[in-house]
């Protein structure tokens, strides 16, 4: 009976011997990459946020004891905590969410006017749009354009790699729910559409529809009826192939019959989708997500039919085959489709890009290849596994789909875990109730003498016992590869995706023009849709850069970036603000005698390059440097204990640590944790390869630095903000930029805790530094939980330095997709307000921009002879802004490259205002965030995202090292299925000397 899978099985409560039916992807893979919950329908992720229900109120419940009048701000020198905030216990200012009864009156807080912001220097500036704090969330619509575009700048031709798409509105397509039984994978459901269709033309009124591989199918034509049953015999390609390694593919034909139901869904026209792209004013028009659905499933069917699809990207051997990368992992090259709505229509945004995916091979040589411990496993067939050598193989093969080649089958089957006893022990019973041993059975029915009997087998079922040797198991191909790939793997599929920006614009002119095209095939022209095979054509324009100001003790105090790159260097000049570090220590973890010479060489280095830059960095250590060998790292307990010596003898007053290692090690993230969280010091690592070369970038890199974690600032706008964008700030009204991020664990773990992290900026109108609150959340959650606490934090740290509340909150949020803009802001604004209701009567004017980095939209320079000599037919230059054409048809968003892209095609920065009560002008913004990126801490060059975004970023990424701990054992049961919810660990505490330090840059 070919429906029984035959594998060894142990006794089993139940009587079915049919193995388990392979398992869907887990969806926490899927919201890794979409920001939203995965849905039996998956829809693009598009710009529109829905027309949202009225959002609950907030009801102002009034404390029952208010605070004296004579409670009056005092200097930040006396302040002990915050006078505004009123402790829970005390019955304070709280907010309840709650729907609205119509004889509840909404109670408004009194105006307390010893603490109530000065209104008058309002006058001439920005309308204050919390006049009533709550009346803003009535309505959380995303903020309109306020402009038609910005004016700054020379202008530049430009093309987008956006490919404008004509469709019919009055064109009705057919929805339909399909239902196939047996159920079949996608690429078997997609054989099964094609016979069905090339068989029953008549009874489908001779149309040719789309499949989007799982439910729905599209057609330009109704069917004859509205409820259809088919049976469709289908010859499937079952493999078998040799269990020795690099043995022959054998293939043949098996039939099988699949009995399909369709029935009429719903009918779809394109009314709205036309009246929504032609910038009406009635904003009560939604974008139509189920037609831009069908008609993104109908321009990607032609593809889907002649490459692997993979979320929305599409991979094909024919664009440069397959790339070895090394550890069982090969490259592929692919392109990415989206359909999008912009100013100029309907556009799809086509791009180039590269994935690993397992190689496909015996699962003998893929863990020779991925597991260093097993390389000799061919020549050692009775070798078993030892200790964290299960634990590691185990890892590697969890969740991989594979199939058997000890028999003709058209199955596959995804591994869940392996077996505790190895392959030469187990023993099963069999359907009479006999027990047989694996190897016998194996013996018996295939004539195949197991090799590898010190191994386990594969364990294919989570709930009851089904197993398979390893020698007969391959790994199906087409797998996208979600393990980390190590530096050597990164390297060689960065390099494999590194294009130029000419041949990159070639690459996508010829997806566009080759047999995969939405454009080539029959079925765009079945729906009346017409594709362009031209590059849209656009005009950016570039901002010029800021003057920036250095240290006053430089011979160079001012400099504008006038490189065609925007970089600048600090010869003959100090940094804005140099720290004074007295007491310090280094210490090494491995090395060479020869390397551990340098290290008085590079103390006297790094003293004298400090000097030169305007930072006072004792020449001497507070004791001499120590020598420690690199297995130190490896334990945690006797790391902790060396660093505590080392702080204790600098009478626990120790500024900064510098740690040189030997090479990468995991036991980076306990020496981070144990030295902001434990001890209470900001540390510096660098490697040894860079000591021995000791050039002056190095050395200079490396300062400034040291400069930026000790609270020195490197460098600042010569013109101020409020200098700048007059009409927005001013010296008397400070503002705080924000940003927020939060990094989840790798796809493969479904058990860590997501890390979010919020910083804020503590000193105006300089606005460069910034200090950080993280917090772990729930596994995968996306929407900051503890925003509110975080932020109200930050604002009072921003009093504490500055003796004011901001007038102004500039917030940008970064990692959230477009399908989740609704909920973010919906959630997150409302967080943030009820940050500003702990402070009485306090009511700051709200900017929340999302900073995108994860899309797919390139710039190229439209013709060479049109551009300026400096730049050629190499990226767009640094401070290149677009914000026409290929935006959102009415909502306020842009793309801005403010860096220059070295290697690569430079990929633009998308900014997108979704709520906005500064009211900034699109000059305004741009010119503000353009500006900001010039300011970033750790480089003399402007970065490609605004630094509070950038600065979150590396926070997050600080609170994820805090739990990765190298000696933990809970890592090894990470990617284990959990059985119920998660508790969320809590992070470590930061010192009290460190959190308001810039220790994350």
């Amino acid at each position: 009976m070919e429906e029984a899978a035959k594998e060894v099985k142990r006794p089993s409560s139940k009587s079915s011997s049919t193995p388990l039916e392979e398992r869907k992807p887990h969806p926490a893979n899927l919201m890794e990459l979409h920001g939203a919950s995965c849905h039996a329908r998956r829809y693009p992720a598009l710009l529109p946020l829905p027309l949202p229900l009225p959002p609950p109120l907030l009801l102002h419940i009034p404390p029952m004891s208010t605070l004296p009048r004579s409670v009056i701000p005092k200097p930040k020198a006396h302040i002990q905590r915050g006078f505004w905030r009123e402790k829970p216990a005390c019955d304070g200012t709280q907010v309840a969410v709650l729907p609205l009864p119509p004889d509840i009156k909404v109670i408004k807080p009194q105006a307390n006017p010893v603490l109530e912001p000065k209104s008058s220097a309002m006058d001439g500036k920005c309308v204050d749009h919390h006049s009533n704090p709550l009346a803003s969330l009535q309505a959380l619509v995303a903020a309109r354009r306020p402009d038609p575009g910005g004016g700054e700048g020379f202008t530049i031709h430009l093309l987008a790699n956006h490919f404008l798409v004509h469709f019919d509105p009055s064109q009705k397509i057919y929805h339909y729910d399909v239902n196939i039984s047996p159920r079949p994978s996608k690429e078997i459901a997609r054989m099964i559409k094609r016979k069905l269709v090339e068989d029953n033309s008549d009874v489908l009124s001779g149309a040719l529809p789309v499949f989007d591989g799982r439910k729905n199918l599209y057609s330009p034509i109704e069917f004859q009826e509205h409820k259809l049953e088919f049976f469709v015999s289908l010859p499937i390609p079952v493999t078998k192939a040799s269990p020795e390694a690099g043995g022959s593919m054998l293939q043949n034909m098996k039939s099988k019959l699949f009995r399909v139901n369709i029935k009429l869904a719903s009918m779809l026209g394109g009314e709205e989708l036309d009246k929504y792209l032609k910038e009406a004013e009635d904003d009560g028009v939604p974008l139509p997500q189920d037609y831009l659905h069908a008609l993104d499933v109908v321009l990607r069917e032609n593809a889907t039919e002649n490459c692997i699809q993979m979320e929305r990207s599409l991979y094909s051997t024919s664009m440069g085959g397959v790339k070895d990368i090394g550890g069982g992992v090969v490259g592929m090259r692919g392109f990415f489709q989206s359909l999008r709505p912009t100013k100029q229509g309907l556009s799809l945004n086509v791009d180039f890009c590269v994935t690993a995916f397992h190689e496909s091979i015996g699962i003998i040589p893929y863990l020779q290849k991925r597991c260093d411990f097993l390389r000799d496993l061919s020549q050692r067939k009775t070798r078993g596994l030892i200790g964290e050598e299960k634990k590691e193989v185990e890892k590697a093969l969890k969740n991989i789909r594979v199939f058997v080649c000890h028999r003709e089958t058209d199955q596959r089957y995804r591994v869940h875990s392996l077996t505790d006893e190895v392959t030469e022990n187990l023993r099963f019973r069999d359907r009479d109730g006999r027990y047989l041993m694996v190897v016998d059975y194996f013996k018996d029915q295939y004539n195949h003498d197991i090799q590898f009997r010190n191994l386990p087998c594969l364990q294919i079922s989570k709930s009851k016992p089904c197993y398979l040797p390893m020698e007969l198991c391959m790994v199906c191909e087409g797998q996208k590869f979600l393990g980390k790939l190590c530096d050597e793997q990164a390297s060689r599929i960065l390099k494999m995706g590194c294009q130029r920006p000419g041949e990159r614009k070639e690459i996508i002119n010829g997806v566009m023009g080759g047999r995969a095209s939405p454009a080539s095939g029959l079925y765009a022209g079945q729906f009346q849709l017409q594709v362009s095979r031209e590059m849209t054509q656009l005009c950016g324009r570039v901002l010029e850069p800021p003057k920036l100001k250095l240290g006053e003790g430089g011979q160079v105090r001012d400099i504008t970036p006038s490189r065609f790159d925007r970089q600048w260097n600090l010869l003959d000049s100090h940094v804005a603000e140099g720290c004074r570090i007295r007491r310090w220590a280094l210490i090494s973890f491995g090395g060479t005698p020869e390397q551990r010479s340098c290290i008085p060489k590079f103390i006297n280095q790094l003293a004298y390059r400090c000097e030169q830059l305007g930072i006072s960095l004792n020449k001497k250590t507070i004791i001499n440097p120590i020598f420690e060998q690199i297995q130190v790292l490896n334990n945690v307990s006797t790391l902790e204990s060396k660093l505590r010596k080392i702080h204790e003898a600098a009478s626990g007053n120790l500024q900064l640590l510098i740690c040189i290692m030997e090479k990468k090690h995991r036991g980076y993230a306990d020496l981070k944790r144990i030295s902001e969280t434990v001890i209470g010091v900001i540390s510096q690592c660098c490697l040894y390869t860079n000591l021995t070369k000791l050039s002056s970038q190095f050395l200079a890199n490396l300062s400034i630095k040291i400069n930026a974690k000790l609270g020195g600032c490197n460098v600042a706008l010569y013109n101020t903000l409020p200098c700048q964008l007059p009409r927005i700030f001013s010296e008397d009204e400070p503002a705080i930029f924000m940003g927020a991020d939060v990094t989840h664990p790798h796809p493969l773990d479904d058990v860590s805790p997501s890390v979010a992290a919020v910083v804020g900026s503590v000193n105006w109108p300089a606005a460069n530094k910034y200090i950080s609150r993280m917090r772990s959340q729930t596994h995968r959650q996306e929407i900051i939980e503890d925003l509110q606490t975080m932020a109200g934090e930050l604002i009072e740290e921003f009093f504490l330095a500055v003796n004011r509340l901001p007038r102004r909150i500039i917030f940008f949020r970064d990692g959230v997709s477009e399908t989740m803009f609704h909920k973010v802001l919906k959630e997150e604004l409302q967080a943030i307000k009820a940050a500003c209701l702990r402070f009485l009567n306090y009511k700051p004017t709200i900017t929340f921009i999302v900073v995108q980095k994860r899309h797919h939209t390139r710039l190229f320079f439209s013709d060479k002879k049109s551009t300026s000599g400096q730049f050629f037919e190499e990226n767009i230059p640094p401070g290149t802004v677009v914000d026409t054409v290929i935006t959102h048809p009415r909502e306020f968003d842009f793309y801005l490259c403010s860096h220059w892209g070295m290697k690569g095609t430079s990929r633009p920065t998308h900014y997108h205002v979704l709520w906005d009560e500064n009211q900034f002008k699109s000059d305004e913004v741009q010119k503000l965030i353009h500006n900001l990126c010039y300011t970033f801490v750790r480089c003399t060059k402007p970065v490609s995202l605004a630094p509070p975004a950038y600065y979150a970023h590396l926070a997050a990424y600080r609170g994820r090292l805090y739990l990765d701990r190298s000696d933990s054992t809970a890592l090894a049961g990470s990617t284990l299925s959990r059985a119920g919810p998660l508790q969320t660990a809590p992070l470590p505490k930061l010192r009290d000397n460190v959190k308001k330090l810039m220790f994350y840059c």
